[in-house]
C-alpha cells in the first residue's frame, strides 16, 4: 500500500489554488518527496506531513519549477527544522543545477545544517528494501536524463493463522520464520513448513510517476498494469501541437495512455491556468472516466485489489 500526499499540481507557474509540483509518496515509516517546486516547504507545513522522516528527494529532471523549493527547504533546514540526514536522487544535469543551487546560492560558506547527499542515478532500480524496490526509468522532455519513478511492492504469500493454530504453531518468532519461508521443528519433533501455513502469492500494489514527458510511447513498459498513475497533464487537446512543442502531454494523450496500459486508476496533476479545471478533467474522463484531476493537499491511498 502506498499513500499520495499533492503538495503542488500546478505547470510551469504556481496560480492561485495551484502550487508548483510535489508530492508525497508514503510507505510504512518511508516517506519520498517527487520534485520540489517553489513554496514546497510551505505546501509541506500548510498540509500538517511536516519534516519527519522526509529525508529522500526524487528529482524527475532539472527545470526550474521542479528544484527551485530546494533552497527554500534548505533555508529552512538552516534555522527552524532539525532532520538527520537528507539524500537528493536525480540525473547528472539536475543534480549539476541543484549543487549550485544548494552551495553557491543558499549554503555559500556554509556547511549543510546535516549530512547530506547528492545521488545521482539514471534508470534501474536504486533503492529497496524488504519490501518494496523504487525504479527511475527515462522520460521524452526536454533536456537529458529525465526521470520518472516506479514504486512497487515485493510479491508476497500471506501468512494463515488459522493453519498455523491448527498444527500447533506457537505465536512468535517461529511464525516470522515461517514468513520468511524457513521450516520450523515444533517441540514435539514435527517440522512445519512455510507453505503448510502461507496462501497463495499475492502480487504487490505498483504506482508509477511520471513528471513532465512528451511522449506516452515509451512509458509503456513501465506502467503497464499499474494500480495508479500520477502523470502530467499540461495542455488540451485543442493546442496539440502546443503541447507537441514542450514536450508535454494533453489531458486525451494521458487518458489514452491510461487505457492502453490498463492502468486501475489515473491522476492528472502539473494543470496549466490556462484552462478550466473542468475542461481537462472533461477531456480525460471522455477517454477514461475515472479519471481524477489532483488537487494540492488531496491525499488518496494505493493498493492493489486482488
Amino acid at each position: 500500500m502506498f499513500e499520495l500526499l499533492f503538495l503542488g499540481t500546478s505547470a510551469s507557474a504556481p496560480s492561485v489554488h495551484r502550487g508548483l509540483s510535489g508530492l508525497i509518496v508514503k510507505h510504512d515509516e518511508y516517506r519520498f518527496l517527487i520534485d520540489c517546486g517553489e513554496g514546497t516547504q510551505r505546501q509541506i507545513l500548510q498540509s500538517g506531513s511536516g519534516f519527519k522522516k522526509l529525508t529522500r528527494i526524487l528529482i524527475t529532471h532539472s527545470h526550474l519549477d521542479h528544484i527551485l523549493g530546494l533552497g527554500g527547504l534548505m533555508s529552512t533546514f538552516l534555522r527552524w527544522e532539525a532532520i538527520d540526514e537528507l539524500e537528493i536522487f536525480a540525473g547528472r544535469g539536475a543534480l549539476d543545477r541543484i549543487h549550485d543551487l544548494l552551495y553557491k546560492v543558499v549554503l555559500r560558506n556554509t556547511k549543510p545544517p546535516m549530512p547530506l547527499y547528492l545521488r545521482e542515478i539514471g534508470p534501474g532500480v536504486f533503492f529497496e528494501t524488504d519490501d518494496f524496490t523504487v525504479t527511475a526509468f527515462q522520460v521524452s522532455h526536454r533536456g537529458p536524463d529525465c526521470l520518472a519513478y516506479l514504486f512497487e511492492q515485493k510479491s508476497r504469500r500471506p501468512f494463515l493463522p488459522e493453519k498455523a493454530q491448527a498444527l500447533g504453531v506457537p505465536p512468535g518468532p517461529v511464525r516470522r520464520d515461517l514468513v520468511n519461508g524457513q521450516p520450523i521443528t515444533l517441540a514435539d519433533g514435527r517440522v512445519v513448513h512455510p507453505e503448510q501455513v502461507l496462501g497463495p502469492e499475492q502480487t504487490g500494489t505498483r504506482l508509477a510517476v511520471v513528471g513532465d514527458t512528451g511522449r506516452t510511447d515509451d512509458l509503456l513498459p513501465f506502467v503497464s498494469g499499474v494500480d495508479a498513475l500520477v502523470i502530467e497533464s499540461t495542455y488540451l487537446e485543442s493546442e496539440a501541437e502546443m503541447a507537441k512543442q514542450f514536450a508535454h502531454l494533453t489531458a486525451r494523450q494521458a487518458a489514452e495512455l491510461a487505457v492502453q496500459a490498463g492502468v486501475k486508476r489515473l491522476f492528472l496533476t502539473h494543470i496549466s491556468r490556462r484552462y478550466r479545471e473542468r475542461d481537462v478533467l472533461a477531456e480525460a474522463q471522455s477517454v477514461f472516466p475515472e479519471a481524477v484531476l489532483a488537487r494540492d493537499f488531496d491525499t488518496y491511498t494505493i493498493k492493489r485489489e486482488n
